[in-house]
């Protein structure tokens, strides 16, 4: 005669669930959101903000907010996993802008294929990016103020003695690139500033 299983394990194995069903969705797991940032300091404060924003957004049932800020929670993830890791206002500033960048083109070509359906849904997930880089304390730096500082640094590199244009050029990018503006929120793409930089330098050092 088969063995009868006392009712407190068969209500066990028939109420528990498994743990692949008990576990969070990565980007709602305590842990995931830690592995975004270094252990030894406290996220920042607009990261903190994301992270709070997002338990008001799936109480209050925001879709489009609670799209915006996954995608921002699972792109800071994955960064951690690299060697250039999220872990302040300015990177995470960075990150905003780029995914503004991104809508903005996937809004363009809504537009072209006459998809108006997608058009507003994209909008709006802009706007709520860039609310997020406006409430930052970032300070963003623009165009003129790049334009300015690189030639700055022309002229500081040619009074020193650094007149042939090529090596002014590249003078100018390692300094400007890989010291003044490393970590700065930029709001010009790097091949526009590398083409600032190639213009600046030309036309100084044939005046100088």
């Amino acid at each position: 005669m088969a063995t009868r299983l006392p009712s407190s394990l068969l209500r066990s194995a028939v109420c528990r669930p498994s743990p692949s069903l008990r576990q969070s969705p990565t980007w709602l797991s305590s842990a995931s959101l830690r592995a975004s940032y270094s252990t030894e300091a406290p996220p920042s404060p607009l990261y903190a903000k994301i992270r709070e924003d997002l338990k008001g957004a799936m109480r209050a049932k925001d879709t489009n907010r609670l799209t915006v800020l996954r995608a921002v929670m699972a792109a800071t993830l994955n960064a951690s996993k690299t060697d250039k890791p999220i872990k302040t206002d300015v990177q995470l500033v960075d990150l905003l802008r780029k995914m503004a960048r991104k809508s903005q083109d996937a809004v363009a070509e809504f537009k072209a294929a006459g998809r108006e359906d997608l058009i507003e849904k994209e909008e709006i997930q802009q706007n709520i990016i860039e609310e997020y880089t406006a409430q930052s304390s970032v300070k963003e730096v623009g165009k003129e103020e790049i334009e300015q500082l690189i030639t700055k640094v022309a002229q500081e590199l040619i009074a020193a003695g650094t007149t042939d244009a090529k090596a002014l050029r590249g003078a100018v990018t390692a300094r400007v690139m890989g010291k003044e503006l490393k970590d700065a929120a930029v709001a010009v793409e790097k091949k526009e500033i590398t083409q600032m930089i190639g213009e600046v330098s030309q036309k100084l050092a044939e005046s100088s």
